[in-house]
This record gives structure tokens, C-alpha cells and sequence, in this order.
């Protein structure tokens, strides 16, 4: 099928002699680093960390709190002088203000959604009494700071759809508060909870009375931003009362690293905790019985060893995907009402990644990855399937919730070259129809998408996308993007600032590399741990690649991740320099050694494996970023990004970078970063930052590209 589209391409001329002149630059004076004799042995080996100061939180150390204002000044000196930055900053802003919404959720009869007008710098909650009725404000997080830095992130109505649960995020911290909302009135309860990070996991009560809800122990202020997070429970919050008086549900305190969400079935009649340790998904599944007054918990899977996903439930028979014997998932059920807890296949594992499935209108809607691609199907609930969900083209469908007897469902579907469009299904008809749909600034049309796949050093076949205008051809300089890592999938999805990159005549690149979870376990484990250097050799196949098949040339190919994406930006760089001409790593895991040590990088071992267990350390000290720049090597432009608010991927990871790539004999490109302030690891960031963000780093990309900007 997809055979067509990628032979002609198959066919380009190779572009080995055609490459972009290098530009001739003066070396730039940084600012003076301190450097610190800090040696440690580790099994053996002398691990130098001169830079072990700035992993001190900026908030607290004036030090490091210099050395940041130092940065940026220079960064910021030097990007005021790119020829680029102004158009790309109007045109991104141009592109960004469009009208956009989030998809519907439906609670006692009323529709909740997102929506931002356009250039609004954080997105706000609507909610109508009809599908097709008015919208009516809920919360509008705009007015809460002046910077705007302050989001509106997870929210939940209550079944009858009475009360809003809603989360604050601040200046871009994990951290949150949750608050609850009167939805007839708009009025603040005065209910608020405290000590949520990474998601709401909240999930009320089938009467309204409260909420369930998961969260951390008290942190002191000083140690909010980088203290590990341990000792996770569930507790019950009832409308009315004191944060205080909540009544602890769950907690496994002889297992301090185990987290734990809860989520109460459709019916109201069960609540499943779903247990975990690190990012892997591997759990441990409890069941506590709602009409049991003493709620004692039963455990229905008890290691920690497969995925185990619910689909939803009709009485006492649960539906779950999972992994178990099943490396690209299947649906199974299980009574819990049995003894044995034993579970029967429904759908089989297939040759695509089944990645959720939910009971809605009665009926299984399932979601699967095809290559990278998303295809929707339908089963009854004894497993026979009624076929797929036509969708509006090639790209990324998400969605399809509900209550198990809804007659409709609303899903939102994107593309490389396609903003998202929220469209409602209607569940006995099969129809979608669109419920909103953005009017655009530029032509969807003008752009191709194709896939490719190209060959790693081992051989195996690795998944690319290339967009680009149809009236670009090779070599074009070349924006490569990629993650590789957690189990998680990267789809095609819509970025206002890529048209711009894309307008100018540049070409973006998606590579789908091992580590990831788009076909399945065997793909994930193909990328972590002792295999982590795989994920490397596809980046740099992908690089290599593109300049084979004339797409893009020598001195025109930059590359771009963030966190563990970072991570891979910094090591491919200081593995082969000579292939790209600009890297842009973002909020990266840098020092390998020691990530461990900060808020939740003790969750990442499953990826990256444990630096106090020496065959690990071997691993993760070959690859570390922060540990092996090469000095006496010319190395490509870079512009790495982070944020003092970052709590996830602590900022010191790349501050020790950057310290070290400006202090080492790597030629006289620039090496900068760019410090956000009032921001974190990217979500909740203003618009407006957003957009400043964007167009330094693609004015940075064209610059040493070699992207010629045409005013337009």
C-alpha cells in the first residue's frame, strides 16, 4: 500500500558531492566556569565531576543562580545577531493563532472541553449543556499570573457532571494542587488537596461525595525541586472536610518506591490501584470491593512483571489489555468474582501494537499502531470483530472514552500536515463527523508525507517520516527529530512552528527508533538498558541515510530531542560530530551517573539501568553526554535548552553539559544554552514562550544549516 508512494523517492540521485558550504565563525568567549577537583571511583574506573556545584538548585545557591544570568546573556547576545529570528518569530505567531479545541468529555449530560482563541497562553475550560449549545467559561487560568506561566493542567467532572476536580501547575513544576469547582455556578469550593506530581490519578466516587486521589509525603521548600519521590499513597477526600481529614485508602510502606492510582470502575462499584516502581509497565493490580465498609484490598495480579491496562468492566467481569505471553498485547477478561482469578483470552495478539481499548456503546474500541500510524477497530464484547474505524487520512486518532453505554464518543485526529480536528462518532452508525475544525493560515495540501524505512548498523529496519513542501527537493537542510526510549510511541502530530521551518524550504524528519514502543516489547527492549547503543546507531542510520538519498547534504542536517530525546541528541553528538551541522538537545538526562539522585530519576533505572550495579555503570558510563565530549574534535553548533523550574529532568544535567562542552577543544561553532525561567520540563509553557523558544532554536538551526530565510 505504501509501496507506491516510496519508490519513486527509492530512486534520488545520491548527494555525496553536494554539501552545503561550513560558515566561517569567531570563537565566542563564555562565561568562566569554576571548575572543582570532585573524583570518584567507581568499580574501579576515576570519574572526574568538575561541574558537581551546579547541580545545586538555582533558587538556593547565588552561585549557580551567576552562572545562569551569565548564560543567557551571552546566548541571548548571540541570537539577537541571526538574520532569521524575526521572521521566524512573526511567522510562528501567525501560524499559533488559530482557533483550537481539545476533545469533549461527557458527564451527566454535559460536555467539558478545552479551548484556546488562538494566541491565549494557556488553553480554557468550556463547558456546554448541549453538544451543540453555547460554551460557558468554566476556568480561565489566564488572569491567575502575570507572566501566564501559571496553567490549568488535569481536570475531572464527577459522574452527574455537578463538580469539577482541576489541577494548578505553576511556573512549569510537577507539582500540583487540585481544587473542586461548583459547575452550575462556577464557584470555588473551598476542597483543595495538596502533593500531586505527574498526573491528577484522581477519580470520583459514583455519588459525588469525593474523590480518591494519589499523592506524596510532604517536601520541604528548599528540597521541593530536587528531593526523591518516595512513599506514594491513595487517600479519600469528601466534599466538605479538611485536606487533613482525608482517610488514607492505600500504601505499601515496606515498598517506599512503589506508586500507586486509583480508578473507580463506570458501575461505581470497584476501585483498581494499579501499582508500579518504575517507568516500565509492569504492575501490580489490586481490587478493592466500594460496598465493602472496611475496603480491604484484594490483589488480583501480584508481581510486578506485565502490562495491565482496563478496558472497563460489565459487573464482575473485567477487561484488560496486557502483555502477558503477548509482547505486542491482547484483551483478556477475568472474573473477579471467582476464586482463581484465572484470565481467558478475547482479542489476540496481532501484528500490530495494540496500544488501548475501552468498552463504549457496548462495544470494544480498540487502538492500534500500524507502522507508526494509528488504525481504530471494533469488537463485540465476546471478541468478534465488526472491522475498523474509517478515519479522516494517515496519522494520529486518540480518544474514544466514555461510559459503557454511550451512544456517541468523540476522538481527535492530526498529521504532520493536518492540526487537530475533534470529530464525534456515533457508535451505532459507525459515522464520524467533525465537531470542530480549525481554519488555517497555511495549505495542508502544499505538504507530502511519505515513510521510508531505512537499515541500521545491525540491520534492523527502522520506521522514518519525512515532510516537507511538495516543491522542495534535495539536498534541503534537514531538521531530524527523535526520542527512543520509556516504551513510548511517536506518532504523527501537528507543530505550527515546523510549517514555518517547513515554508522556508527545510525539510523535518521523525525517526521511529528502537526504545520505543511503536512495535511492541521486543522494540522497547531492543533500545534500553545494555541495548541503549542501538537507539544511538538508528539516530546516526537515520542521519546517514538522509544524506545518502539526496535529501538532505553534508553541513545541512541538525538534530533534535528532548529529555530522554536529550539525552540522545548529546550522545550521538559526542559519538559522530562530523554528521550533523546543529544539534538542539532539550531538558536532556546527561549524567548518567547520577540521575538517579534527583526527583524522579530514581523511576528511570528500568530504561537506563542502576549506576551502583557495575555492569550498568560500564553501560551508561560509555554513553554518558556530561562524561565523554571529546576535546580535538571539531563538533557541530549547539543550543541546548532547559528550565530552573524543570523538576523532572533536573536543570544541573544540562548545566554540567554545557559547562563542559564550552570548556573543551571542540572548534569554534557556538555552544550555548538557553535557561527559561518560570518553566520546567515542558508542559503548561505559556504560548508566548512557546513561541520565543521556537524561534530561536530554528533560527539557530538555519543559521548553521545554511536555510536561506525569504520574506514572504
Amino acid at each position: 500500500m505504501r509501496r507506491a508512494l516510496i519508490l519513486p523517492l527509492l530512486l534520488a540521485t545520491p548527494a555525496f558531492a553536494q554539501t552545503q558550504p561550513e560558515t566561517k565563525v569567531t570563537k565566542l568567549a563564555y562565561p568562566e566556569t569554576r571548575r572543582v577537583d570532585v573524583v570518584e571511583e567507581q568499580f574501579g574506573v576515576k570519574v572526574a565531576d568538575p561541574y558537581r556545584w551546579l547541580e545545586n538548585d538555582v533558587r538556593n545557591d547565588k552561585e549557580v543562580a551567576a552562572w545562569v544570568d551569565a548564560e543567557n546573556k551571552v546566548t541571548g547576545a548571540y541570537l539577537a545577531t541571526l538574520p532569521g529570528r524575526d521572521w521566524f518569530k512573526a511567522r510562528i505567531k501567525q501560524l499559533f493563532d488559530y482557533e483550537r479545541f481539545g476533545a469533549p468529555q461527557k458527564k451527566g449530560g454535559r460536555y467539558f472541553y478545552m479551548h484556546n482563541s488562538g494566541l491565549q497562553n494557556q488553553a480554557v475550560l468550556f463547558v456546554r449543556d448541549t453538544l451543540d449549545g453555547p460554551g460557558r467559561v468554566l476556568i480561565d487560568p489566564n488572569g491567575w499570573s502575570k507572566d501566564g506561566a501559571t496553567a490549568l493542567s488535569e481536570w475531572a467532572p464527577s459522574d452527574d457532571g455537578k463538580y469539577l476536580l482541576y489541577a494548578v501547575q505553576d511556573g512549569g513544576t510537577d507539582w500540583r494542587f487540585a481544587k473542586v469547582l461548583d459547575v452550575a455556578t462556577g464557584k470555588e469550593l473551598p476542597d483543595t488537596v495538596h502533593g500531586m506530581k505527574f498526573t491528577l490519578s484522581a477519580s470520583w466516587a459514583k455519588d459525588g461525595s469525593g474523590f480518591y486521589y494519589s499523592r506524596y509525603p510532604d517536601v520541604a521548600a528548599d528540597a521541593k525541586f530536587q528531593a526523591l519521590n518516595e512513599n506514594h499513597k491513595v487517600y479519600f477526600h469528601k466534599l466538605g472536610t479538611a485536606e487533613s481529614e482525608d482517610r488514607l485508602v492505600y500504601e505499601t510502606p515496606d515498598h517506599p518506591k512503589w506508586s500507586h492510582y486509583a480508578q473507580v470502575t463506570d458501575d461505581g462499584r470497584w476501585m483498581v490501584v494499579t501499582t508500579s516502581e518504575g517507568t516500565d509497565d509492569r504492575y501490580r493490580i489490586s481490587l478493592i470491593d466500594l460496598k465493602d465498609p472496611a475496603m480491604k484490598p484484594r490483589v488480583l495480579i501480584p508481581a510486578l512483571e506485565n502490562s495491565w491496562g482496563l478496558a472497563g468492566n460489565i459487573g464482575s467481569k473485567f477487561y484488560w489489555v496486557t502483555n502477558k505471553g503477548a509482547p505486542k498485547h491482547k484483551i483478556v477478561t477475568m472474573d473477579v468474582a471467582s476464586a482463581d482469578l484465572a484470565t481467558t483470552d478475547l482479542v489476540p495478539e496481532d501484528k500490530a501494537t495494540l496500544e488501548g481499548a475501552a468498552i463504549v456503546g457496548g462495544k470494544l474500541v480498540t487502538s492500534y499502531l500500524v507502522d507508526a500510524k494509528t488504525e481504530v477497530r471494533r469488537f463485540t464484547l465476546d471478541g468478534k470483530a465488526l472491522g475498523a474505524v474509517k478515519l479522516p487520512g494517515v496519522g494520529t486518532a486518540s480518544g474514544f472514552g466514555g461510559e459503557p453505554d454511550d451512544p456517541e464518543t468523540f476522538y481527535t485526529f492530526t498529521s504532520f500536515n493536518e492540526p487537530t480536528t475533534i470529530y464525534r462518532y456515533d457508535m451505532a452508525t459507525g459515522a464520524s463527523t467533525a465537531w470542530a475544525q480549525p481554519k488555517l493560515l497555511f495549505k495542508p495540501e502544499d505538504y507530502k508525507v511519505e515513510q521510508r524505512f531505512f537499515a541500521s548498523k545491525d540491520g534492523t529496519k527502522v520506521p522514518m517520516f519525512i515532510v516537507r513542501k511538495k516543491t522542495t527537493t534535495g539536498p534541503a537542510p534537514t531538521l531530524l527529530w527523535g526520542y527512543g526510549g520509556f516504551n513510548v510511541s511517536y506518532t504523527p502530530s501537528f507543530s505550527a512552528s515546523r510549517i514555518a521551518w517547513m515554508e522556508q524550504g527545510g525539510v523535518f524528519v521523525l525517526a521511529n527508533i528502537r526504545g520505543g514502543g511503536e512495535y511492541g516489547k521486543a522494540w522497547h527492549d531492543g533500545g534500553r538498558l545494555a541495548n541503549k547503543q542501538n537507539v544511538f546507531d538508528d539516530f546516526i542510520g537515520a542521519g546517514e541515510y538522509l544524506i545518502k538519498e539526496g535529501i538532505t547534504g553534508k553541513n545541512q542536517l541538525a538534530i533534535q530531542g528532548g529529555s530522554n530525546g536529550g539525552l540522545l541528541v548529546g550522545a550521538v553528538v559526542n559519538q559522530r560530530p562530523d554528521l550533523f551541522a546543529a544539534a538542539l538537545p532539550a531538558v536532556g538526562v546527561m549524567d548518567m551517573l547520577r540521575f538517579d539522585r534527583f526527583t524522579a530519576g530514581r523511576y528511570w533505572v528500568d530504561d537506563y539501568g542502576y549506576p551502583s550495579k557495575e555492569a550498568d555503570f560500564k553501560t551508561l558510563y560509555a554513553y554518558s553526554p556530561y562524561h565523554n565530549v571529546k576535546s580535538g574534535v571539531a563538533y557541530p553548533a549547539i543550543l541546548a535548552t532547559t528550565a530552573d523550574t524543570d523538576d523532572r529532568v533536573v536543570p544541573g544535567h544540562t548545566f554540567k553539559y554545557t559547562a563542559a562542552i564550552q570548556h573543551a577543544d571542540i572548534g569554534d561553532k557556538p555552544h550555548l544554552v538557553r535557561i527559561e525561567t518560570r518553566a520546567g520540563h515542558g508542559a503548561g509553557k505559556p504560548t508566548d514562550k512557546i513561541i520565543e523558544e521556537a524561534s530561536d532554536l530554528y533560527a539557530f538551526t538555519a543559521k548553521w544549516t545554511g536555510l536561506e530565510i525569504k520574506s514572504k
